[in-house]
């Protein structure tokens, strides 16, 4: 019989989509009061390049960053993480459409996993109608992604800016 043990913490990378520099600030803002500080930004990039499935709910093209945080999370929480930043995204809402869009996600060692609403085939379920979605695995020195793995997920950009998150998180997992 195994034992349980309590889960390794995770790096906490959020997804960040917007269209103006005000929502993304605003958001920013209020993902630093509830999670501490940012250790590694992805520089900003058009999420209306790769799809365009945003575009009209948000009110305009779609930009996107990602935040790594420096504070490392439990990924038990990852669904009560999810719920909060959904809270968030009501608070910059207009008539019901959001103009932010905000992903919580974590990286380990060997994987990086983002948190939906959205079911499928492929996600399993964790509480309170909340997924998680393994997006990306790290192996042969390189993150791989899989089918079902977002457009902007799979790009050079995002693969190399997540692994200079993933030599923080080592560096953070060695001190400890």
């Amino acid at each position: 019989m195994g034992i349980a043990n309590s889960f390794e913490p995770e790096k906490l990378v959020v997804g960040i989509m917007y269209t103006t520099p005000e929502q993304y600030e605003g958001a920013l803002a209020r993902l630093i009061s509830d999670y501490g500080q940012p250790d590694l930004i992805c520089p900003e990039y058009s999420f209306s390049g790769f799809s365009v499935y945003y575009d009209g709910e948000m009110d305009g093209q779609v930009l996107k960053r990602f935040v790594s945080f420096r504070d490392l999370v439990d990924p038990s929480r990852l669904s009560q993480i999810k719920l909060h930043t959904n809270d968030i995204e009501s608070d910059f809402a207009v008539n019901g459409d959001r103009r932010v869009n905000i992903d919580p996600c974590l990286l380990s060692h060997g994987k990086f996993v983002m948190a939906t609403t959205k079911g499928a085939s492929f996600r399993v379920p964790l509480e309170n109608g909340i997924y998680a979605d393994l997006s990306l695995v790290y192996a042969k020195k390189q993150w791989n992604e899989f089918f079902w793995t977002y457009f902007d997920v799979k790009s050079d950009m995002i693969k190399s800016f997540l692994l200079e998150v993933r030599k923080i998180y080592r560096e953070q997992r060695k001190s400890k």
